[in-house]
């Protein structure tokens, strides 16, 4: 995929989360799921998508998106109803580790079995 359009979708999918986290509590989605496997799956994401989009900069996004996540976390003690907690902020920022690792991974699993040379049969 076009690295663009990486960036725009993981500049997209944190606006999102960051719109969700700071909206009143009854505005946020909910899917049934633990509120942290949704915290977890959102920021996995973000830091999966971001890793994709920004391959030479994979630590400081890392760290860009931790700091978003603490930021969020502060941000919620403005917001009527919301309130942030450091339990929130480490699965959120746990999950971002996880979500890049994860996404390299993969991208260096596929990358090298895409560019292994396919072994020749003998059909003797």
């Amino acid at each position: 995929m076009n690295r663009i359009v990486l960036r725009i979708l993981a500049w997209l999918l944190v606006t999102a989360v960051a719109i969700f986290t700071l909206s009143p509590i009854e505005l946020r989605p909910m899917t049934g799921a633990p509120a942290d496997f949704e915290r977890l799956a959102a920021f996995a994401l973000v830091g999966g998508m971001f890793c994709l989009a920004y391959p030479r900069h994979r630590i400081a996004i890392v760290l860009f998106l931790i700091g978003v996540a603490g930021l969020l976390e502060v941000m919620q003690h403005i917001v009527p109803g919301r309130h942030g907690r450091s339990h929130d902020f480490a699965v959120k920022a746990v999950a971002v580790v996880t979500g890049s690792i994860l996404t390299i991974l993969i991208e260096r699993i596929t990358t090298r079995t895409s560019s292994e040379p396919v072994a020749s049969q003998d059909v003797s």
